[in-house]
């Protein structure tokens, strides 16, 4: 009909269909989540109610700069075939578009039961690791066929009903298109000014809080914020204050401190006579500790590492700072706590810290990073090699140029027997150790190895005819595969000359998976670590709740060695240790002693929580002062140090 002729009906058309298809999506990741999400009636009608607010700005950001062409086009062009090549050109685009990011957002909801964040902002970057693992994870043909054809579907059905033929024979008056172009600008800019991703995290659980959101909505926040300083954006101490309070709890007997004030600079000594062995830290990719059968795991995946546990030193109260591989880095090699934002691997000016390397040089080992894949990504390499570190990996990117003052070394084809998207299976890069500790057993140098392993990661995939699961089918495959491959590393260094005063150290970098109901859920955090063959010590575990930052404080205290530190972490076994432990995500930071919980959110916010570990359970408490002073302290002088040098060697 001539009265529903407009010239913003195209435009019109795309938004709703976009609030459809975006409601869609939200139920269907409902659905999938509902089973463990713990969500009430009213929490979903909340989530649903966000959702249409988030999903209309998403809508209006699409729509916004064409709106503006149909308000400053002439009618005498508007039935043109430029604008008829331009309208359906852009709607076709736009539209698939929408369709690949909802594909793309099932994908990443099936790995960290999320929307977009700074993980898929990052991946941006490193187009290699990411397009060949969704190549290998998913028919990629069979799917972008799919969303042009889902694409070419909706077209169609916009062209079936007549809207792209009444937006060009509409006339529209100018006074008409002006009231709603300044329409959809005024509910823009609502958008802009008061609408923001912090409103879904009102929510105290964590599924509300990322099924409220829209997945372009949130990768563009996430985008425009991808640092946090800390100094701005939570609770502070006075900075003397601060260092004061933490370097009370850093206090031990055998500590002397250094420097005064703005420091944790110390030197432990330890008066027994130092064992110097080899050391080796096998970093196990996504490793949760209930893979284990050891942590109430029926489907007996680990033997090789069930049965070392028994034999080593086991952490059964392990916890990771973080959710990603360079978060476990940053704690492996740093010893400190998380700090809001990216990981220290991936920040400015993170060269010549103090790390592990530091003192392991100091006594006149070489530390090397090994790493299947290319290094370059999510910034190791420079982290690693201008952090003491020689590097081992794979050449992918030769026109990269990082700048390192390590040695790196290229992984030859020849060395290679399986490779997917992340690097060469485990087995090739604990070749490849194994080749390197030879060498410098020959020339009379002790080592250092940090191990990152990679076969643990989507797609899954493995050698074939190594262990009874298909490769490529299930992480519950990979997991047991990771473990085959420990089992071979084992066992071909156990007559090596250099073996038995070799310390490995298995643990890992974080957990498969971080979703829970709660904003921290904390049993995600839970890794298994092992001191594997330490020289005089026997097969224990050691149950006190403890951090991946806590591991070479306490490897040497058992070694007795005297070296200086500026290690947030402590020596476990040392008579004056207080449990705690320190986990975040991108955005807040909890500080975990046993049964209390608190965490530190942006705008300035504290919580504090009961938590019963047994049964996983988080209850709000009134606010424990001394708790909130203690993770003031500890993370705002760990930020404090970084930003101004403090963790310089």
């Amino acid at each position: 009909m001539k009265s529903a002729k407009n010239r913003y009906a195209v435009l019109f058309g795309f938004i709703f269909l976009f609030l459809v298809l975006s409601f869609l999506v939200r139920s269907a990741l409902l659905i999938w989540s509902y089973p463990q999400s713990g969500l009430t009636m009213t929490g979903i009608l909340s989530i649903f109610a966000k959702g249409l607010v988030f999903d209309t700005g998403v809508a209006l950001f699409f729509t916004i700069a064409y709106a503006l062409y149909l308000l400053l086009l002439p009618q005498r062009l508007n039935n043109t075939m430029v604008n008829r090549a331009f309208t359906y050109t852009g709607y076709f685009l736009a539209t698939m578009l929408v369709i690949f990011s909802f594909f793309a957002e099932f994908t990443f909801w099936g790995e960290y039961a999320g929307r977009f964040d700074f993980i898929a902002v990052d991946y941006l970057i490193y187009t290699y690791e990411v397009i060949s693992n969704i190549n290998q994870s998913y028919p990629l043909p069979l799917l972008i066929g799919g969303v042009l054809l889902a694409t070419a579907f909706l077209t169609w059905l916009l062209i079936r009903r007549g809207t792209f033929r009444r937006s060009f024979q509409s006339r529209t008056p100018f006074g008409k298109r002006l009231l709603i172009f300044g329409g959809l600008l005024a509910a823009t800019l609502v958008h802009i000014f008061f609408i923001n991703n912090a409103w879904a995290d009102k929510s105290k659980n964590r599924y509300q809080q990322e099924l409220s959101k829209a997945g372009i909505y949130a990768f563009v926040s996430a985008y425009l914020n991808n640092e946090l300083a800390y100094d701005k954006y939570y609770l502070l101490e006075d900075e003397p204050t601060a260092f004061t309070q933490v370097r009370g709890l850093l206090q031990s007997p055998d500590a002397k401190y250094l420097e005064n004030d703005n420091s944790i600079y110390r030197h432990i000594t330890d008066t027994a006579t130092p064992v110097m062995p080899n050391v080796i830290m096998v970093t196990i990719e996504s490793f949760s500790a209930d893979f284990m059968t050891r942590f109430g795991n029926t489907e007996h995946i680990t033997p090789v590492l069930d049965s070392i546990a028994k034999e080593g030193i086991l952490f059964t109260n392990m916890y990771a700072t973080g959710t990603r591989t360079v978060r476990g880095m940053e704690a492996l090699t740093l010893a400190v706590p998380p700090t809001p934002g990216q990981s220290i691997v991936r920040r400015k000016g993170n060269e010549n810290l103090f790390s592990a390397a530091t003192i392991f040089r100091k006594e006149g080992y070489q530390p090397t990073f090994f790493y299947g894949g290319d290094g370059y990504f999510d910034n190791m390499n420079m982290f690693f090699g201008n952090n003491g570190y020689d590097i081992t990996d794979r050449l992918r990117h030769r026109l990269v140029n990082d700048r390192i003052a390590g040695i790196r070394t290229n992984i030859p084809d020849s060395a290679v027997r399986f490779e997917n998207a992340w690097g060469v299976c485990d087995e090739d890069i604990y070749d490849a150790a194994i080749k390197s500790a030879d060498e410098k057993y020959a020339a009379g140098k002790p080592f250092y190895d940090f191990i990152m392993t990679t076969s643990n990661h989507r797609p899954y995939t493995y050698p074939g005819g190594k262990i009874d699961i298909p490769s490529g089918t299930s992480r519950e495959g990979a997991v047991k595969y990771t473990d085959y491959a420990i089992g071979q590393l084992l066992q071909k260094i156990r007559n090596k000359p250099w073996f038995s005063n070799t310390v490995i150290i298995f643990v890992a970098d974080h957990c498969a998976s971080s979703a829970g109901k709660n904003e921290i859920e904390v049993s995600k955090y839970h890794i298994p670590c092992i001191f594997y063959n330490v020289p005089g010590a026997t097969a224990q575990e050691i149950p006190v709740m403890c951090s991946q930052i806590d591991i070479y404080p306490t490897l040497l205290g058992l070694l007795h060695w005297s070296y200086d530190s500026n290690f947030f972490g402590k020596n476990v076994l040392d008579s004056t240790y207080q449990p705690r432990t320190l986990v975040s995500t991108y955005q807040k930071l909890a500080y975990l002693e046993p049964g209390k919980l608190l965490i530190l959110s942006p705008q300035q916010k504290a919580q504090c929580f009961s938590w019963n570990q047994l049964k996983n359970e988080q209850h709000p408490v009134p606010m424990d002062s001394a708790l909130l002073q203690r993770s003031i302290a500890t993370y705002q002088t760990a930020y404090s140090l970084f930003k101004n040098g403090g963790m310089k060697k």
